[in-house]
């Protein structure tokens, strides 16, 4: 973190050098001492300053310069820096001046040029500056920044990436004075958000994924263009299998399109993850697996899109959406699946405006005293509403099927059933979302008498059924009518392996239609959906990938 600055701005080169020389000199061990020659110097120097979260101390300014006097100067200054104090220079005693700079910019000191001696003219006053600009407590803090609106889809997108990658960040709404002054350094307009500035200062406008995943020092190129392993998802089963993968001294490396934690990563208690009778949330489950597999030297890659998988020789070519590859001796695919998409009018326009999928768990402050609405009856949708209800004033689970018995844990209904701000409304749909720049209102749905009821929400948080997306493999391997990926016996039909098999043996257990490609987790068809069983999986499949290398 730099020092607080002591910035100084005269249009005379001469005088501008002798205030910073004296400035440096009683001063330069402690602040930073910043000089420009014209107003709209100093002006770019601040912008600068502020990007990078260096906080400015005082700033002592020319009256008379050219294009931008100093009281003008010094307005503008206020806006980036309002707690810094300030001292207007002038050569001459000007009265209407002083007036004007106390009423206008509240200064604080009035300083006559020349100040010869700096002991008795200069340093008393800066010592003044320095010890009231003390006394507001402006410290500086590094730290990833993030300007944006409450209800923007996109704002939420970059908190929930930021989040989602264990990247700490500080949140400013566009519409509070620190995010305008943060957009305002930054050259940009209030509707260019988000904005994320880095605690080096680089300012992103509206970044993508992989823009910020960058910026934050996030991997996101590989090494190496040859591995031994691939492995496409960075949930449960993914992880797992780069921490055996990459323990067992293959080459390893692993693409997520997202976040590491997949689904798993979301959840905010799981509780009945062997060998954790306290629970343990997702995040801190994923972030523990995302470094173990760095320890043992996998290289982890974060927002890229994987977009097909070919079969070229003996390698396995994964290729990226900007139209790079990789290549390996074998890969793992574990993307596991999406929640699916709400059908009922309304919903897509409000989308990350009130409207989420997942847990969504950067929402939480938002909730505080609200009334939370969940929709799905399975155990990611129990513990979200278990989560919520510590935060909302209630919390509604909206469930289609009879019951909660069928599709969720014993251990999770009788928490919420213990939980008196919780209320289970089984047999029950959405029908239509309502809001205008956001979520206001849902119309719920009895599916047995078909009767209607509006409720007031600004929150609904989304988890029904299970999407594989494994639209990107067709063509190349063989999926059932959901889209889930066949492997091993399944491939088999009346003893027969299936077209294109290239090796006199039949599939391996999670090995699917073309050799040496492996299926781990969720995606896998008529997979157990448990966080256990995914990394069970996605150790086993690396099992499997020693076979198959020592057939070569």
């Amino acid at each position: 973190m730099g020092k607080p600055v002591l910035l100084t701005v005269d249009d005379d080169p001469s005088v501008s050098r002798a205030v910073a020389r004296d400035l440096r000199r009683r001063y330069g061990e402690e602040f930073r001492i910043v000089r420009a020659t014209s107003a709209q110097e100093a002006l770019d120097a601040l912008k600068e300053i502020k990007l990078r979260g260096e906080p400015v101390a005082a700033v002592l300014a020319d009256y008379r310069m050219p294009v931008m006097d100093g009281i003008e100067f010094l307005e503008q200054a206020m806006d980036l820096f309002p707690l810094a104090r300030r001292a207007l220079l002038t050569a001459y005693a000007d009265t209407d001046a002083a007036i004007q700079a106390i009423n206008v910019v509240d200064v604080d000191h009035y300083l006559l040029k020349p100040w010869d001696p700096p002991e008795e003219k200069l340093y008393p006053v800066v010592d003044a500056l320095v010890e009231t600009w003390r006394s507001t407590d402006d410290r500086s803090v590094e730290e990833i920044k993030v300007v944006g609106h409450r209800w923007s889809a996109r704002s939420f997108a970059c908190r929930d990436f930021l989040a989602r990658n264990a990247v700490p960040y500080r949140w400013y709404s566009v519409d509070e004075p620190e995010g305008e002054r943060l957009v305002q350094a930054a050259g940009g307009r209030a509707e260019d958000i988000p904005l994320v500035v880095t605690p080096d200062g680089q300012a992103l406008v509206c970044p993508t994924e992989s823009e910020i995943a960058t910026a934050v020092g996030l991997s996101v190129d590989p090494v190496q263009e040859f591995y031994d392993l691939i492995v496409v998802g960075g949930g449960p089963a993914g992880l797992g299998a780069a921490v055996y993968g990459a323990s067992e001294g293959l080459r390893t490396v692993l693409v997520e399109r997202h976040a590491t934690g997949g689904q798993a990563g979301q959840s905010s208690r799981i509780e009945n993850y062997l060998g954790f009778p306290d629970g343990v949330s997702g995040a801190q489950l994923t972030d523990r697996a995302r470094r173990q597999a760095l320890k043992f030297g996998a290289e982890v890659l974060s927002a890229r899109d994987v977009v097909s998988l070919e079969a070229r020789g003996s390698a396995r070519v994964v290729h990226f959406g900007d139209g790079s590859e990789i290549s390996a001796h074998s890969v793992i695919l574990a993307t596991g699946v999406s929640y699916r998409s709400l059908d009922a009018p309304g919903v897509r326009e409000l989308t990350g405006r009130g409207v989420y999928y997942g847990s969504a768990m950067t929402e939480a402050p938002g909730c505080i005293g609200q009334d939370v609405y969940v929709v799905g009856g399975a155990n990611s949708a129990g513990q979200a509403a278990v989560f919520f209800s510590r935060h909302a004033r209630t919390v509604t689970l909206v469930v289609r099927g009879p019951s909660l018995q069928a599709s969720m844990s014993h251990y999770l209904i009788e928490q919420l059933d213990a939980l008196e701000n919780v209320v289970v409304r089984s047999g029950t749909v959405v029908d239509e979302a309502h809001g205008s720049d956001h979520l206001q209102q849902l119309t719920l749905r009895s599916v047995e008498t078909g009767e209607t009821e509006k409720v007031e929400t600004g929150h609904v948080f989304v988890f029904i059924g299970a999407a594989p997306r494994t639209e990107w493999l067709d063509g190349v391997v063989h999926r059932d009518e959901r889209g889930f990926v066949r492997t091993g016996p399944d491939l088999l039909v009346d003893g027969k392996r299936p077209p294109g098999w290239t090796v006199p043996r039949d599939p391996y257990y999670l090995e699917c239609s073309v050799p040496g490609v492996f299926v781990a987790g969720d995606v896998r068809a008529d997979s157990v959906k448990r966080v256990a069983s995914a990394v069970g999986e996605g150790a086993m499949a690396v099992t499997l990938v020693h076979r198959f290398l020592e057939e070569r």
